[in-house]
């Protein structure tokens, strides 16, 4: 296992962070590797936001299901799915593009996503840690008034940056699925009932497994926080299909 590799392994989210800043050079450095991620047709369809403003930061922990840990940040970086850049350049270069739809906001989404991940394996490499907050996409008329957002931009990642506790070093990494569990050959594999049991049990490990799979849907996929973030995805999606 090639040090890249290992790193790749080792890195898990860090929510606490030490008193150390990030200095201007490393922090250029993780941005400048986000924009080295693959993008289609080398269009970049995201733009980075460097939240460095400490009241900015404050409201996004509200915004951002009230998580505190977002303003200790010593980087916030957001990352938008952008078409509206490209939009206003093909009109301003007397182009008679269309509308965007939902097809170029899920292929600026990939864009942005694999730039964020740049970022988080730079950041690991230099000894940083970060932790990724999906809750940007939630709060709809919050967060495009807080961040200014024009329309075709979607705010769909946002990532919080520190050097990590030694608790936080210390803590295990969680366990994900079992390789055979997520690949699957040449087709979809739909599994048994029995086969899907084996397979949380990743997750579930020896607590009883109908308890385990209740309180997780209760407090994941049923939460209010999940609900919202679908209505508000969904006005975002409703602004690129013109509806």
């Amino acid at each position: 296992m090639n040090n890249t590799i290992k790193e790749l392994f080792d890195r898990k989210s860090v929510r606490v962070f030490t008193d150390k800043e990030i200095s201007k050079e490393d922090k250029e450095l993780i941005l400048n590797s986000a924009m080295q991620a693959p993008t289609a047709g080398n269009q970049q369809m995201y733009t980075i936001i460097d939240v460095t403003d400490q009241a900015v930061k404050d409201s996004l922990v509200k915004t951002c299901d009230n998580q505190p840990f977002i303003a200790t940040g010593k980087m916030v970086l957001i990352f938008c799915a952008d078409f509206y850049k490209w939009y206003k350049v093909f009109e301003e270069s007397g182009c008679s593009p269309r509308a965007p739809g939902v097809g170029d906001l899920m292929i600026a989404v990939s864009d942005a996503n694999i730039a964020a991940q740049n970022a988080v394996v730079a950041a690991h490499s230099l000894g940083i840690g970060s932790c990724y907050i999906g809750d940007i996409m939630e709060n709809y008329e919050e967060q495009r008034k807080l961040l200014g957002l024009p329309d075709f931009v979607l705010p769909c990642a946002m990532l919080v940056f520190g050097y990590p506790t030694e608790q936080q070093l210390a803590r295990p990494k969680p366990q994900r699925f079992n390789l055979e569990d997520i690949v699957h050959k040449n087709k979809y594999n739909l599994m048994s009932k029995e086969e899907r049991i084996e397979m949380f049990k990743t997750h579930t490990k020896d607590k009883d497994f109908n308890d385990w799979m209740r309180r997780f849907c209760d407090f994941k996929y049923e939460s209010d926080f999940s609900k919202e973030m679908t209505r508000s995805v969904k006005k975002y999606i409703d602004d690129f299909s013109g509806e």
